[in-house]
């Protein structure tokens, strides 16, 4: 008797299996013919899902194809689904499950989630990072930019604007080791008091990004991150085959170098008001590069937080960038219904280093960027006074 009702429960579930089996099939299939190809959307419907023009997402499926392996079941995700899978999540921030129960995806959030790291990790890849993501190479591209930048604000010399912004992360876990997880967990933790990273951004006066470096934990100060950047180095060779004439812009908290220009503490005079002025006003354009980087791809933004090993985090930082390049180059319009954006990561340092850091002036190279900014003072008060 025992073993009849044990087979009898046996049969029982599994006709309760068969059952739900069923029915998720019948309902993964009627969802599936119900699916809008995304590229019937509206110009407008089609920007405010996935960020990219329709011309944009046709190059980026061409750039990825051949860095994203293809599996040959027929139940495999198609390369297209993988990347606007992909850029509605970097563009929405939401997390993967209004994605697969969106019309034009139906996917689980498993598979999203490989989807988005698949992606991510195809334009990681050097040969695509680097050519969408690169600072000028020789005096040609250098002084092009450094026009580019004249005719946008009138202040000589800028070959790039420099900050530091901050994207909230998940607490990463307490268990160090060598591969994830390198710095410890309370590092990430910023003086606003979130877990984040902090992001070192350089652009041009039309918004591109030159240069990104998002590997350092939050509680990390800009100078140190500054310090370990490729391009400090690239600025002092630059100087020292004496091209003197090129040199970026930055906030109080950054040393004042012949190559990197800041605001006078105390200023004294009206040349020196005059040049506060300019350079603020010139250097608010990587405020402006950082509001529409996080406005279009609202996964970086601090409400949202990227729940992401640290790792990956700085992964899909360096996505975001390649696909923000990409819209700068192809001209593409910020979603009109775009709300302002208050809090953007942009945290001004406390300490603001100002000429006299240095005891007695011994700095060679503090000397040499006093007698930069001063040239840079007189030439636009003299121009000022012109026109």
């Amino acid at each position: 008797m025992a073993n009849f009702q044990e087979m009898a429960m046996f049969f029982a579930i599994n006709n309760v299996e068969e059952h739900a089996n069923y029915v998720h099939n019948e309902r993964q299939t009627r969802n599936r013919e119900y699916i809008t190809d995304p590229f019937t959307l509206s110009d407008r419907l089609f920007i405010k899902n996935f960020r990219l023009t329709k011309d944009a997402v046709r190059y980026l499926i061409d750039l990825l194809r051949p860095h994203i392996i293809s599996n040959t079941r027929s139940s495999a995700i198609d390369l297209n689904t993988k990347i606007f899978s992909t850029l509605n999540f970097l563009a929405t921030g939401c997390y993967q499950s209004p994605i697969g129960n969106s019309k034009l995806m139906v996917l689980s959030q498993p598979t999203v989630s490989r989807c988005i790291s698949e992606v991510v990790a195809a334009l990681n890849l050097p040969e695509i990072f680097q050519a969408w993501v690169r600072f000028p190479k020789n005096l040609s591209e250098l002084s092009e930019i450094r026009n580019e930048f004249y005719k946008e604000t009138g202040f000589p010399g800028i070959i790039g604007c420099v900050d530091c912004t901050h994207v909230a992360i998940v607490p990463p876990s307490t268990n160090l080791n060598l591969n994830e997880n390198q710095y410890p967990e309370y590092i990430y933790v910023n003086r606003k008091g979130y877990h984040s990273i902090n992001v070192q951004l350089i652009c041009d006066s039309k918004l591109n990004i030159l240069n990104v470096n998002a590997l350092f934990p939050g509680s990390t100060h800009d100078i140190h991150v500054w310090n370990n950047s490729s391009i400090l180095q690239t600025l002092q060779e630059l100087h020292r085959r004496n091209h003197k004439d090129f040199f970026l812009l930055g906030d109080s908290g950054y040393p004042l170098r012949q190559w990197l220009l800041t605001p006078i503490a105390n200023p004294t005079t009206n040349a020196e008001i005059y040049y506060n002025q300019r350079q603020m006003s010139s250097r608010s354009i990587i405020e402006r590069c950082n509001g529409v980087l996080k406005m279009r791809f609202r996964c970086l933004l601090k409400d949202r937080t990227l729940h992401y090993k640290p790792e990956k985090a700085s992964l899909i930082i360096n996505a975001c960038i390649v696909l923000h390049n990409i819209c700068i180059a192809n001209n593409v319009p910020l979603h009109e219904d775009e709300d302002e954006i208050n809090n953007l990561g942009m945290i001004e340092d406390d300490a603001i280093l100002d000429d006299n850091h240095n005891i007695n002036n011994r700095n060679i190279e503090l000397t040499l960027g006093r007698k930069q900014r001063d040239r840079v003072v007189q030439y636009l008060f003299n121009r000022n006074d012109v026109v």
